[in-house]
C-alpha cells in the first residue's frame, strides 16, 4: 500500500526504518519541528532527516489540520496513513483522506492509559505488563476499533527507559502486521469498551513530587518511572530540592510522621511513609542514592550524616 506516516522523534524514525524495508511505498512523511519542548535524549532521532535521505517528501506541522494537507495526501495518492509519536491533533478531514483511513499506533493497552506518558503512568501503578496498540483513528483520542496489539512484561526492576526500549522497536512489526490485517482480514475489529477506558495527562513537574502518604511500594514505583533521563521524583530536604535516584521498600515497618528521616539500613535511609504511618504498620521508603540541589549524586547513607531529618 502507499503510506502516509504522521511521526517524530525515535517512535517515527524506527517505524519508517522497518515500512521502507517491507512491500509498501512510503510516498510522504508529516512531521512536527524538531526544535520543540524538553524530551529525555533516548527520544532523539529525526524522522525528517531519515525520510530525506531516501527521497521521501516530508512536511512539517504542529497540527495536522490544514487543506493544503488534504491535498498534498491526496496528490500522493495514499492509500492508508499511520501515526506514530503524533502529539496533536489530527483532524478528521486530514485522516480520512489516504483512501483507507489512518492507524494510530500507542503505546499502552487500549483502552486502558490512553493519553501521554503511558509507560510512565502504568509503571507507576505497579503494572505487570504494558503493551503498544494499533487501531483506526477516528474523532476521539486513542478511542478508535482496534486492529492488534501486542504485551510487554514489566519485572520488578524495571524503569520507563527499559520498557521505551522494549516497545519502541515492536511499533514497526505492529503497524505491518495492521496493515496486514487491513488488506487481508479477519476485519472483526475489537470495540473499545468504556468502561475499561482510562485517560492520563502529560505528566509535569509537580506530578514528580514524592507523596510520603504513600504506601512505600507506591514511591517505589515512581522513582523507578521517573528515573534518567525522566526528570526525577523529587522532595525538599532543609528547603532545597533533593532528587531520588533509587530506592526500595525497607525490610521492617516502622511508624512515626510522613517524611522523617528514621534509620539507617545498609547504605541507604529509611523514611517514614505509608498512609497510617503513624500506627506503625507501613513499610518505610529507603533512599538508596540521591542528587542534591547542585546535581551532585550521593549515596543517601553518606549524604544524610544524621538521623531526624524532615523531607516534604
Amino acid at each position: 500500500m502507499r503510506v502516509v506516516l504522521f511521526g517524530y522523534q525515535k517512535w517515527g524514525a524506527r517505524l519508517l526504518a522497518d515500512l521502507m524495508a517491507s512491500d509498501h511505498e512510503v510516498v510522504l512523511v508529516v512531521s512536527h519541528p524538531e526544535e520543540g519542548e524538553w524530551s529525555p535524549a533516548i527520544f532523539h532521532e529525526s524522522l525528517g532527516d531519515l525520510a530525506r535521505e531516501n527521497a521521501i517528501p516530508v512536511l512539517y506541522r504542529e497540527k495536522a489540520v490544514d487543506d493544503d494537507l488534504v491535498r498534498a495526501i491526496k496528490e500522493h495518492d495514499a492509500e492508508i496513513g499511520v501515526a506514530c509519536n503524533w502529539r496533536t491533533w489530527i483532524s478528521p478531514e486530514v485522516f480520512s483522506a489516504p483512501t483507507r483511513g489512518t492507524v494510530n499506533t500507542h503505546d499502552s493497552l487500549l483502552p486502558r492509559y490512553a493519553g501521554f506518558s503511558p509507560l510512565n503512568w502504568a509503571l507507576i501503578n505497579g503494572e505487570s505488563q504494558v503493551g503498544i496498540t494499533a487501531h483506526w483513528m477516528d474523532a476521539e483520542l486513542d478511542r478508535g476499533p482496534i486492529i492488534t496489539q501486542r504485551t510487554v512484561p514489566v519485572t520488578p526492576t524495571d524503569t520507563t527507559e527499559d520498557l521505551f526500549e522494549r516497545t519502541v522497536v515492536l511499533f514497526g512489526p505492529l503497524a505491518l502486521e495492521a496493515f496486514d490485517r487491513v488488506e487481508n482480514g479477519p476485519f472483526d475489529w475489537l470495540t473499545q469498551d468504556p468502561a475499561h477506558a482510562s485517560f492520563f495527562h502529560k505528566r509535569a513537574d509537580p506530578d514528580n513530587h514524592i507523596p510520603w502518604d504513600r504506601p512505600a511500594r507506591d514511591l517505589v514505583n515512581l522513582v523507578r518511572a521517573q528515573t534518567g533521563p525522566y526528570p526525577n521524583a523529587w522532595c525538599l530536604h532543609e528547603g532545597r530540592r533533593l532528587r531520588v535516584l533509587e530506592a526500595s521498600v525497607s525490610r521492617e515497618r516502622c511508624g512515626g510522621t510522613n517524611g522523617r528521616v528514621f534509620a539507617r539500613e545498609d547504605t541507604g535511609v529509611i523514611v517514614v511513609a505509608g498512609p497510617d504511618a503513624w500506627r506503625g504498620g507501613q513499610y518505610g521508603l529507603v533512599l538508596q542514592r540521591v542528587a542534591d540541589a547542585g546535581d551532585v549524586e550521593h549515596v543517601a547513607g553518606d549524604y544524610f550524616r544524621r538521623m531526624g531529618d524532615y523531607l516534604t
